[in-house]
């Protein structure tokens, strides 16, 4: 799996397709794949961060060298605090961080749409 794949949704459809997968794929490293998931968060290693994916997979890594410095990156350092911590209060941490990185990057997509140009479909306040 190429985890620097660039998706680029152009629609509210797409970013709420995006949003599911990625959602789906850190659950699954959360819940399903918890012993894996934990032991590749290994504190000795450099700074990793949790990555879900439209395609409904995860995968701890580096983060991203060259990414547009706008779209919002997952947290950084996840596995310092895994042997400091009980583990439940540590997937607990790593999941809000998740939830919070799940919502930047449906919010960078959505924000990128031009609204004005809709017809029948922009939001009134």
């Amino acid at each position: 799996m190429d985890s620097r794949a660039q998706n680029n949704p152009c629609t509210v459809e797409e970013v709420f397709r995006d949003f599911k997968g990625r959602r789906a794929g850190l659950s699954k490293a959360l819940t399903t794949d918890v012993e894996d998931f934990y032991n590749q968060c290994d504190p000795d290693k450099e700074n990793l961060c949790l990555y879900g994916f439209p395609s409904e997979q995860w995968e701890v890594n580096l983060p991203a060298e060259e990414v547009p410095p706008e779209l919002p990156e997952p947290v950084l350092g996840i596995n310092f605090a895994r042997d400091g911590m009980q583990e439940k209060d540590w997937m607990s941490l790593v999941a809000v961080h998740s939830d919070s990185w799940l919502l930047a990057i449906a919010y960078y997509f959505g924000a990128r749409f031009e609204f004005d140009n809709l017809t029948g479909n922009a939001f009134s306040i």
